[in-house]
């Protein structure tokens, strides 16, 4: 278990209980178990108290937590007969960016992702999630694949924010990110998008403009990283805390700002210490928000798509 920084207390606690079962079982005629169950019960008050208000830099540490489950996980858990797509037909492969043919709950879907990556090369092949022009054309490519073939698309958001690289931009990167917000708009089918983890910046809004957007408890949604906001803002990404409670990232904000149409609860102490269950959770909620789509017709989809995105507008403009 990876432990952060604000979890430190916590790590000694459940370190001290482990030191003990593991001095037990060296040694037989030990009795620990009152003990380290006394030291269990004191982890879980505390892991309790710690996540029971969460400010919003705390919210952003949990949903870059590298023991989440990501968008693999969820496509291997969540999907059967998993078919991957590859390429954008124009220059390349994006590995940041999963992607294909699949059933849920045996019905066809077409599921689009960001891929982090679990371990140190896997990471590196990923980018770290952050896609590349031709992740955003792969993207647009498969929905066009859904709309042709009238299949709803899922979309697993997860990364901080698009490759900001020389050659993603000498290859047309904002208008990549452009043109997949542009088709997630256009779609006749229903499209539900889920912020599993980061939602940054454009690179996951070309994503999630979707009919529903759901949120994890613990995860955040902004157009520029806390940090990134405060190196433009007060010349010093430390202010990085300032700026995660101004920008209103959380999934709790969101919702009541009307971005977001439903939050996922986490398990106590987030994802990563429950990943099963909350793979189970997400899987619920993307078939019941389906649900609520199903039915409609390809103008009423895109009609309601749009108003509910002008509506998000005209609500910003009169706050």
């Amino acid at each position: 278990m990876n432990y952060l920084d604000f979890e430190k207390p916590l790590a000694e606690i459940e370190g001290k209980a482990e030191e003990l079962r593991a001095m037990a079982r060296g040694n037989a005629e030990m009795n620990v178990e009152d003990e380290a169950r006394a030291l269990d019960r004191k982890a879980q008050d505390m892991l309790r108290d710690l996540y029971k208000n969460l400010s919003p830099w705390r919210k952003c540490q949990v949903a870059r937590h590298p023991d989440r489950p990501h968008c693999r996980d969820y496509i291997e858990a969540l999907f059967t007969e998993f078919t991957p797509l590859a390429g954008d037909r124009n220059f390349a492969d994006d590995q940041a960016v999963m992607g294909g043919l699949a059933r849920l709950e045996d019905k066809p879907v077409v599921v689009i992702g960001h891929e982090k990556g679990h371990d140190t090369k896997t990471r590196i092949e990923r980018n770290f999630g952050m896609a590349r022009p031709e992740g955003y054309r792969k993207a647009v490519r498969l929905m066009d694949l859904a709309d042709r073939f009238r299949l709803p698309v899922v979309t697993l958001v997860d990364t901080p924010g698009a490759y900001p690289g020389k050659g993603a931009e000498e290859r047309g990167q904002s208008e990549a990110i452009a043109r997949s917000t542009e088709k997630c708009l256009q779609i006749g089918v229903p499209l539900v998008s889920v912020i599993i983890g980061e939602g940054g910046s454009g690179g996951a809004v070309a994503f999630a403009t979707a009919d529903r957007l759901a949120m994890l408890e613990h995860s955040i949604y902004s157009v520029i990283s806390p940090e990134g906001c405060a190196s433009i803002l007060w010349k010093d990404a430390e202010k990085m805390r300032e700026a995660a409670e101004a920008l209103r990232l959380t999934a709790q904000d969101l919702y009541k700002l009307g971005v977001a149409d439903h939050i996922v609860k986490e398990p106590l102490g987030g994802a990563q210490r429950d990943a099963a269950g909350t793979i189970k959770a997400v899987g619920a909620a993307i078939v019941s928000l389906l649900k609520e789509l199903e039915g409609k017709s390809p103008a009423e989809l895109v009609a309601g798509r749009r108003k509910k995105f002008l509506d998000m507008g005209a609500r910003g403009l009169a706050a």
